[in-house]
């Protein structure tokens, strides 16, 4: 009897032993927990990617807006040098009438002077033949009384000094004309010249433009593109996120119907273990048989319990004058006559003297009033030195529409930084090319 009450109980343990240690459960959650992990992987690789498209979309959008900016300084350029192109051509026919109608002066005050001319040599033609002054003196010898005399002595003395008078008035006329005739033309030819520079940087501003215009569609595309790209990541990571959250879920259903099955194993161990005791009380009274009936509960939730799976739970200096600058460039554009008002200024729109009087000012230097330097001021504002001694800070002067008409600054290196009419604000070769055309050997160090 005792050994049929062992074996019953043996065999109750062993069933219920092999229902708790089954594999299924841990079989089932760890791959889910494998898919998991290369979900979890997935979404890693495709956040980083949407955060790589993120920092681009941000350099680009700033790149957008820096280009926009710089369009706008463009844009502005445009219009205020058509505006003083406009100007000049207005001033350039004003001056050519000037110019037509001092021509019609000179017209009229040469018939005169041949005229005058004419009679001068008749009068010089008749002194020459009567030696001299004879036919004044036959004309004060032919007087008949000394009051006739003295009549015709200041007649000669009238025609003396008429002659004069022709003569000095003449020289006058005429040198007056010619200095009005090289003033009118003077500045006739310095307009024409001006209108060609202005011209020729319309044109540079309108390339520019086009360039600038071309670029930002460019960078459109690229954004749109890589919108598209993160709009991609994005979906496919709510998707990824979507798996990761039901794979969670089924884990957590596994794990709790698991717990469940546990938890039911335990019970109905418990029950076959008091069944079991109950039916070993009634079979043997013996102290023996109920030691092996308590031995066999003792070790039913000892079983049990192996088989349940662990859970887891400054201050500016002088030598900075070649580098302050550096901030207008691409940022910057040139205007004839723009940099002299504090708007102009923080667009970024100058000209070449306008912008060496804004970089010297940066590190402490007048260079004399903002709305009247010039290159003529600024080839003044210092010492003339040698080309060959030339030093990054020194001023550099170039013939372009007129003699000294560019500025820049030194920086060393057989280089220089202005603001060019092509460029804005840039840093430009003088070793070679059109700037060393240009460069006339003026060099004034402040």
């Amino acid at each position: 009897m005792k050994k049929k009450m062992l074996l019953l109980n043996t065999t109750v343990l062993l069933s219920l032993g092999g229902v708790l240690s089954t594999p299924a459960y841990a079989s089932t959650i760890q791959d889910m927990e494998s898919q998991k992990s290369q979900i979890q992987n997935q979404r890693q690789d495709v956040q980083s990617n949407i955060k790589a498209a993120s920092d681009e979309l941000t350099r680009l959008q700033a790149e957008q807006d820096q280009m926009k900016a710089q369009l706008e300084r463009l844009t502005i350029a445009e219009e205020e040098n058509n505006k003083k192109a406009q100007k000049t051509e207005a001033d350039i026919k004003e001056t050519s009438k000037q110019v037509e109608q001092l021509e019609k002066e000179i017209k009229l005050l040469q018939e005169k002077l041949e005229k005058r001319n004419a009679i001068l040599k008749d009068r010089a033609r008749s002194l020459q033949e009567s030696g001299g002054n004879v036919e004044y003196l036959q004309v004060l010898l032919g007087s008949s009384s000394f009051g006739d005399f003295v009549d015709r002595a200041l007649a000669v003395s009238t025609i003396v000094d008429a002659d004069r008078g022709i003569l000095k008035e003449t020289k006058s006329m005429q040198d007056e004309l010619k200095t009005k005739q090289a003033d009118v033309k003077s500045k006739l030819a310095s307009l024409e010249d001006m209108k060609a520079e202005l011209d020729e940087m319309t044109v540079q501003l309108a390339a520019q433009k086009k360039q600038k215009d071309a670029l930002a569609k460019e960078l459109k595309d690229k954004e749109s593109k890589n919108e598209e790209l993160k709009a991609s990541l994005q979906s496919k990571d709510s998707s990824l996120a979507n798996e990761q959250s039901t794979l969670e879920q089924n884990i957590k259903d596994q794990k709790a119907a698991e717990e469940a099955a546990r938890k039911a194993a335990e019970q109905a161990a418990k029950e076959a273990a008091k069944k079991a005791a109950e039916q070993a009380q009634k079979a043997a009274a013996a102290p023996a048989e109920k030691a092996d009936s308590s031995s066999a509960k003792a070790e039913a939730p000892k079983a049990s319990s192996n088989d349940v799976a662990p859970t887891s739970a400054p201050a500016p200096k002088a030598s900075n004058v070649v580098t302050v600058g550096n901030r207008w460039i691409g940022n910057s554009a040139y205007v004839f006559g723009g940099g002299r008002s504090q708007s102009d200024i923080s667009h970024g729109l100058f000209d070449c003297s306008s912008f060496v009087h804004w970089a010297y000012s940066q590190v402490g230097v007048n260079l004399g009033p903002l709305g009247s330097v010039s290159t003529e001021t600024l080839k003044h504002a210092g010492t003339q030195v040698s080309s060959s001694q030339m030093q990054p800070g020194d001023l550099v002067f170039f013939d372009t529409y007129k003699k000294d008409g560019h500025v820049g600054i030194y920086v060393g290196g057989g280089k220089f930084i202005g603001a060019q009419s092509s460029t804005g604000v840039a840093i430009a070769n003088m070793s070679s090319g059109y700037w060393k055309q240009k460069f006339n050997g003026r060099v004034v160090r402040i």
